[in-house]
Formats: C-alpha cells, sequence, structure tokens
C-alpha cells in the first residue's frame, strides 16, 4: 500500500478536536452552501437582495463568494486545513449576516419570532471554539 493510499485510508475526523461540533458544523454549511447552488437560491439572493441593498452589479458573484466560502470553511473542519482562515471569513459573513438581515427580526428564529440572530449567535461560538480551543490565554490567532 503506498503512503498516499495510507494517508487517505487513515484519515479520521474523530481525530481533529471537537469530532461531534464538526460533524455538526460540516452538515449545516454543507447542506446551507450547497443548496442554494441547485434551486437557484444564491442567484435570487444575489439578484433580489444584495443588489437591493446596494451591491449592485455584484450581488450575484457575491452571494457565489459567500457560499463558496461555507464549501471552504467545511473542507477546513474536514482536513483541519486552513481552519483559522476559513473560520474568520465565515465569522464575518455570520455577522454581517446578523446586521444586514437577521437583527431586525429580534433573538428567536422559531417561537417567540422569526428569522433571528441567535443561529447565527451559536454557530459564531461554536466556530470560535476551535478558534480558541486551548482557551482564551496566550491565544495567538493568525
Amino acid at each position: 500500500m503506498s503512503f498516499k493510499q495510507k494517508t487517505i485510508m487513515n484519515f479520521n475526523v474523530f481525530q481533529l478536536s471537537n469530532p461531534l461540533l464538526r460533524i455538526a458544523l460540516v452538515v449545516i454549511f454543507m447542506i446551507h452552501g450547497a443548496a442554494g447552488m441547485f434551486n437557484n437560491g444564491i442567484n435570487d439572493f444575489g439578484n433580489l437582495y444584495l443588489n437591493q441593498v446596494g451591491f449592485s452589479p455584484f450581488g450575484v458573484p457575491l452571494a457565489w463568494l459567500i457560499k463558496l466560502s461555507h464549501l471552504l470553511f467545511v473542507f477546513s473542519l474536514m482536513t483541519d486545513k486552513f481552519l483559522k482562515f476559513s473560520s474568520i471569513v465565515t465569522i464575518m459573513i455570520l455577522v454581517a449576516g446578523i446586521f444586514m438581515i437577521h437583527l431586525k427580526e429580534g433573538w428567536f428564529v422559531v417561537g417567540g419570532g422569526r428569522n433571528g440572530v441567535e443561529f447565527n449567535f451559536l454557530l459564531i461560538f461554536a466556530i470560535l471554539s476551535f478558534l480558541f480551543s486551548n482557551g482564551l490565554k496566550s491565544q495567538k490567532l493568525l
């Protein structure tokens, strides 16, 4: 068996830190990132929202960059490569989403409201757990 085959066969997400959280985030961002590619959701988000709030004529390309960054984050979670970079980009997108879309809807996603900030808040802190896996003391971010 070649080295390449051994490396691929021995890859195990459970050997990485926080494996259950990684799997949950992979599923969430994979579905969220890929779904719009097949139902025209990315183009709609670019044309019907981003272009309307001032990003015209770059709304559609920006929407695609956002979704592709989600897939880069999935790759990073699965391989532990570029994790700091993709985490920071993803957090910036989630924070922008809070201020541009979710904040005016309030806190709750369902129940006490609709489309609020609570899910983005949870995702941001789940991602931060990878950036600060050893706590906040003397942690170098970049």
